[in-house]
């Protein structure tokens, strides 16, 4: 089992900047990748970004790409997701994934783990 926990949500203005923590623990050697999703009121969990584990080679939702910077710090076991530029559309409670699955891993279903969720709410 691995267990995620995020923080660093919050309010802020449209152009701002927020950065998300993820703490991993348990049996983080089985991780392969990590990753966001983030789910906004009445709509479906969408997927923002990923980075393997190993590598840290990265991959973004083209919605976030160039404003949002994924990264992680491996002897840490920590998951990180700089957001600058922030738009009223970004407002979205995000979840922090890992899985041991390897592929492609753009869908929710690729993720066994999941956080409880951090709420980001972007005003204009």
């Amino acid at each position: 089992q691995v267990q995620l926990v995020e923080s660093g949500g919050g309010l802020v203005q449209a152009g701002g900047s927020l950065r998300l923590s993820c703490a991993a623990s348990g049996r983080t050697f089985s991780m392969f990748a990590m990753a966001w999703f983030r789910q906004a009121p009445g709509k479906e969990r969408d997927f923002v970004a990923r980075i393997s584990w190993s590598n840290g080679n990265t991959y973004y939702a083209d919605s976030v790409k160039g404003r949002f910077t994924v990264s992680r710090d491996v002897a840490k076991n920590t998951l990180y997701l700089q957001m600058n530029s922030l738009k009223p559309e970004d407002t979205a409670v995000y979840y922090c994934v890992a899985t041991g699955r390897i592929g492609f891993l753009l869908s929710p279903s690729d993720y066994a783990y999941w956080g409880q969720g951090t709420q980001v709410t972007v005003s204009s």
